[in-house]
């Protein structure tokens, strides 16, 4: 883990045994028992539930904010060290409402045939009729968005407390409301992870009809990416429109 005090190590899911050293998700007010469905989320839902501070945010085990550098080619080591410090997170924050990671383009299609490729297209389609009914002030970012080829992924953001705060009540208000909708008892386990496979694609929706002033830091991945086979899984999937297993 990063040895920067600004970040806290927080341990997701009920599994009985504990990291030593880290935070649990499945402490205080928390959806925890769902981390298997909604993944990074449930660590997201329980900052904004259990931890106050005038800045919030999520990255991964294996996923980083840098400094500012891609580091797309570097060596672990050097990765590890230009983990986005506190220096510069009270930098960019002073100027900024948000952080969050360069945008993944998918240059040959949208968002949504994106999805249609890889997951279910009816899990999308009931993420907008949820929109619909609850929140119609969103639709028209939503089907813009849907529509775009690049997107910011990952779950990963850094923001004012407040924001983050509002937005995983938002967030998790919509998703919960998908979950009473679908039926995911037949899905493969990387198809059941599904509600962090739409959280990813509502950032933007959120952000696009709130006006967020946010910036964009390079995320760097902390092992190898097999670049090649995921361009080649990316490709078939174009060709054969069915869900990865």
């Amino acid at each position: 883990m990063p040895t920067d005090k600004i970040y806290f190590p927080l341990q997701v899911g009920p599994s009985e045994h504990n990291f030593p050293g880290y935070l649990r998700d499945n402490t205080g007010e928390n959806i925890s028992a769902k981390n298997p469905n909604y993944c990074e989320l449930t660590a997201q839902y329980w900052a904004a539930k259990n931890r106050s501070a005038d800045i919030k945010g999520l990255v991964h085990y294996r996923r980083f904010f840098s400094n500012g550098k891609s580091n797309f080619f570097s060596s672990i080591d050097k990765k590890y060290s230009d983990i986005m410090a506190k220096a510069t997170l009270e930098r960019l924050m002073s100027f900024h409402d948000m952080i969050v990671p360069k945008k993944r383009n998918y240059h040959i299609e949208t968002s949504w045939s994106h999805y249609e490729h890889v997951h279910h297209i009816k899990d999308l389609e009931i993420t907008r009729q949820v929109l619909a009914e609850y929140y119609p002030e969103y639709l028209p970012s939503f089907d813009k968005l849907v529509q775009k080829k690049a997107v910011h992924m990952f779950n990963m953001f850094i923001a004012k407390g407040h924001i983050f705060d509002t937005y995983t009540n938002w967030l998790i208000n919509v998703l919960e409301e998908v979950e009473k909708r679908v039926d995911i008892s037949n899905y493969t386990d990387y198809e059941k992870r599904i509600f962090g496979f739409i959280g990813e694609l509502l950032l933007d929706v959120w952000i696009d009809n709130n006006n967020i002033d946010y910036t964009e830091i390079p995320v760097m991945f902390m092992g190898n990416q097999h670049w090649l086979k995921k361009i080649g899984s990316f490709l078939a999937r174009k060709i054969t429109g069915k869900p990865r297993k």
